[in-house]
C-alpha cells in the first residue's frame, strides 16, 4: 500500500507559498494546511519595532504552530496526502534573526523539546527570490500589517533562509528559484514546478519540465 505523503512549501514572506499550495492541492489530491498568522496579536507591532516585540511574536508563533501541527498532520496523513505552506523549522529561522541573548536561549530550549513531536515532511519545496522581487510581491498583495516592511529585513530573512537550507541535512529539500516565474498566471510555470515536485517525490512527470531554474535538490 502506497504511503500518503506530506509536502511543505517554504520561503520568505511574499514568495508565493500559499498560492502554490492552493494550486497544487487538486493536482496531488491533497488536504492543505495553511499557517494562521493573522491571529498573532504582536505581529503588527513587531513589524514596527522588531527588537521590542521579537520574543513575544516568536513565542506566540512557536506555540500556535505546535498546536496546529501536532495533531493535524498525523490525522490528515491517515486520510490522504497533505500539503502545507510552512514548516515547523521556520521557527528557528525567524528566532535566529529576531531574538538574542537569554531570550534566544530560552526560546531554543522550548523549541528543541516540542520539535520532536512534529512530523517531518517527505519533501520541503523551498521557493526563493531576490529581495527586489519579494518587495514587489509584498506591495502587490498590500496587507496592512506588511506596509511597514523594511527592505533590509526581507534581505536578511532571505539570507537566513538560504543559509538554513544550505546547511540542512535532515530535510529533503527541492530549491526552486522563482525570480522569473509566475505560476499564478502562467500555466507552463506551474506545470514545470509540479513536474519538479513529482520527480523529487519519485512519482515521475506527466509532462517534461519546460525549464531548469535555480538550485536543484
Amino acid at each position: 500500500m502506497q504511503k500518503n505523503f506530506y509536502i511543505a512549501i517554504e520561503g520568505v514572506i511574499g514568495v508565493g507559498k500559499t498560492s502554490l499550495v492552493r494550486m497544487a492541492q487538486a493536482v496531488f489530491q491533497a488536504e492543505i494546511l495553511l499557517e494562521v498568522f493573522e491571529e498573532n496579536p504582536f505581529l503588527e507591532r513587531f513589524y514596527k519595532d522588531r527588537k521590542r516585540y521579537g520574543f513575544q511574536t516568536q513565542i506566540f508563533f512557536l506555540l500556535s504552530r505546535y498546536h496546529q501541527q501536532h495533531e493535524t498532520i498525523p490525522a490528515a496523513l491517515v486520510r490522504g496526502n497533505l500539503i502545507s505552506d510552512y514548516t515547523f523549522d521556520k521557527n528557528q529561522i525567524f528566532a535566529g534573526l529576531n531574538i538574542e541573548g537569554d531570550e534566544l536561549v530560552m526560546y531554543e530550549s522550548v523549541h528543541k523539546i516540542i520539535a520532536t513531536k512534529i512530523p517531518t515532511p517527505d519533501l520541503v519545496v523551498y521557493l526563493r527570490a531576490d529581495t527586489g522581487v519579494l518587495m514587489n510581491r509584498i506591495a502587490q498583495r498590500d496587507r496592512s500589517y506588511e506596509r511597514a516592511m523594511e527592505r533590509d529585513y526581507i534581505a536578511q530573512l532571505g539570507n537566513a533562509y538560504d543559509d538554513f537550507f544550505a546547511r540542512s541535512t535532515q530535510l529533503p529539500v527541492l530549491t526552486i528559484d522563482t525570480n522569473d516565474l509566475d505560476f499564478v498566471r502562467r500555466h507552463e510555470d506551474l506545470q514545470s514546478v509540479i513536474d519538479r515536485i513529482r520527480t523529487k517525490l519519485g512519482m515521475g512527470v506527466h509532462q517534461h519540465a519546460l525549464f531548469e531554474n535555480g538550485g536543484g535538490a
